[in-house]
């Protein structure tokens, strides 16, 4: 690009990859793991609990970890401040119970 004395070039902003305006976060898909409809919704206790379940996640609770900061990550602004904060919530309450399965696997298994 050829510029003139005293003009400014244009830079234009690009996500990586060069695609303006796509995210790599809404290609993702899983086939492993379905959370029920709305669980995002409720309150911080039973988020936790759902997530850490069998059901939900198979391979455990880091699992339901992983996928409630993803939909964190997801969601991005168009949380509200009191929606960030119970997941959050659960977050932490999760974050407790997997240390507290490990201490406790830890112990029984030396």
């Amino acid at each position: 690009m050829m510029r003139h004395a005293g003009q400014k070039t244009r830079k234009i902003r690009r996500g990586r990859g060069g695609r303006a305006g796509r995210r790599w976060v809404k290609t993702v898909t899983t086939d492993s793991t379905f959370p029920p409809k709305g669980l995002f919704t409720r309150d911080a206790q039973t988020i936790a609990r759902a997530l850490a379940s069998k059901r939900v996640s198979p391979k455990g609770a880091g699992s339901g970890l992983r996928m409630l900061s993803f939909f964190i990550n997801r969601a991005g602004h168009q949380l509200s401040a009191s929606r960030r904060a119970e997941l959050e919530r659960a977050k932490r309450l999760m974050k407790t119970r997997l240390a507290r399965a490990r201490r406790h696997t830890s112990r029984s298994t030396h």
